[in-house]
């Protein structure tokens, strides 16, 4: 019988080794993503100086009237939109991506492609 590993602690490694590669500076923050059953978030990173700029998630009390359910790709879409908007407000324009250790496609994705379309570059 093979025993299964648990999904969390698989997460955290891949997000651990991402971490090496890629840090968030004040010119190019860190858009660091993070997605729960229920909700997802974002935040702006500057790793230098140890500063979230930036956040948003559908938990949020703007963004939650305008979800059903915090914990799908149409949720994930309006988060996206949300940090795009925030950043430039911020007088950020581009940022480095970290999906968190979690696959590229689904929820992430979206998120993504979101805030690309609300004018972030990545």
């Amino acid at each position: 019988m093979i025993k299964q590993k648990a999904r969390k602690p698989q997460t955290q490694k891949r997000h651990r080794s991402i971490r090496v590669k890629l840090s968030g500076t004040k010119e190019f923050p860190r858009l660091a993503v993070y997605r729960s059953t229920k909700h997802i978030y974002a935040q702006l990173i500057d790793d230098e100086n140890h500063v979230t700029l930036a956040a948003a998630s559908s938990n949020d009390k703007e963004l939650k009237a305008k979800l059903a359910h915090g914990g799908n790709i149409d949720a994930a879409k309006v988060v996206g939109e949300a940090i795009a908007k925030k950043a430039l407000k911020a007088g950020v324009e581009c940022v480095v991506f970290d999906r968190g250790g979690f696959l590229y496609h689904g929820r992430i994705q979206a998120l993504a492609d979101a805030a690309r379309e609300a004018g972030l570059m990545f």
